[in-house]
């Protein structure tokens, strides 16, 4: 392997700006980065920022299709640069997150940004309008709710999967899931941050909801039970199965550039025509090699380990 994958991922993606109810919105792109948007009586809430104010400016477009009201919160569902830094193209005075989000923002946030622009520059598109990281000014423990006139939205930080702070917006009156990178739809989970062990007890909580509608973190909207079923599944069957031959592997004392090869083999066929399986898979199984080998807390990816990585699964020495 020469490279990330990602970097040969030049080209653009058809946007898709759908309707989930009155004033419940997805706005989706071929597999890339998922927004979700409410309209309020009083303003607008986004779920994910996108990855830079250029990229915002592109979502606004669409909100506008459907209503003259300014964006007035940002419900971040987790700490990646890909959702978070896009945060200042909007007029937003609030941008909200839950207190672990904030926590990892403060730990690794600067490192995340810097190894997730050289991994997918495709995805940072006018990068340089980015004035640094996004701090939030309201953070949460575990539960807040926010009223727009009689709607309620539910932010819960439901539990470790896709990494430590995944929060998720629950509609309980409209039955929508705005399920940030805990689940996904025609698309491989990034797993490099990710808590594999946790993983399947989240989605039993998400299952738990009923939802009827829900936006995934990256694919298409889903628009009836059955959709957001097949969504959980998929994404439960993908990180399962994962991390279940990487431990077996590992527990076997088989070197890491063994442990990936074997899992792009036999993940493959299953999963390979998911979009972004290549460019995910060197972080999944580094990741569940750390955690089966009994690191719990994710290790910081930086561009030099990005680099180290890919040197240990091509089986060089540094």
């Amino acid at each position: 392997m020469s490279g990330f994958a990602s970097t040969q991922d030049l080209a653009d993606k058809r946007v898709s700006f759908d309707e989930l109810g009155p004033g419940l919105y997805a706005y989706t792109a071929e597999g890339d980065p998922n927004s979700g948007v409410i309209v309020g009586p009083d303003g607008v809430v986004v779920i994910d920022a996108q990855a830079t104010p250029a990229l915002a400016r592109e979502v606004q477009k669409r909100i506008a299709t459907v209503t003259d009201k300014p964006v007035t919160q940002i419900v971040l569902s987790h700490y990646h640069a890909v959702r978070v830094l896009g945060a200042s193209g909007y007029p937003a005075h609030a941008i909200i997150c839950s207190d672990v989000t904030r926590d990892l923002i403060v730990e690794r946030g600067q490192q995340d940004m810097d190894s997730e622009i050289g991994r997918f520059p495709r995805l940072f598109r006018g990068r340089e309008g980015i004035p640094g990281l996004t701090w939030p000014t309201h953070t949460f423990h575990e539960r807040m709710t926010l009223w727009l006139g009689e709607r309620e939205a539910r932010l819960i930080h439901i539990g470790r999967a896709h990494t430590a702070g995944d929060t998720i917006v629950w509609m309980p009156r409209e039955k929508v899931l705005f399920a940030g990178d805990t689940v996904e739809f025609g698309a491989a989970p990034y797993c490099g941050d990710a808590h594999f062990t946790d993983w399947p007890d989240t989605i039993r909580k998400l299952r738990e909801l009923g939802a009827e509608k829900m936006v995934p973190g990256r694919g298409r909207a889903l628009l009836s039970k059955a959709e957001v079923a097949n969504a959980l599944q998929g994404t439960e069957a993908f990180v399962t199965r994962l991390f279940a031959l990487v431990r077996d592997a590992a527990a076997k004392g088989a070197p890491l550039d063994a442990i990936y090869a074997e899992a792009i083999d036999k993940l493959r066929p299953d999963f390979g025509h998911w979009v972004i399986f290549e460019h995910c898979m060197p972080f999944n199984v580094s990741r569940a090699y750390d955690e089966a080998s009994g690191h719990d807390r994710p290790r910081i990816w930086t561009a030099e380990r990005d680099i180290e990585m890919w040197k240990a699964l091509e089986g060089k020495k540094s």
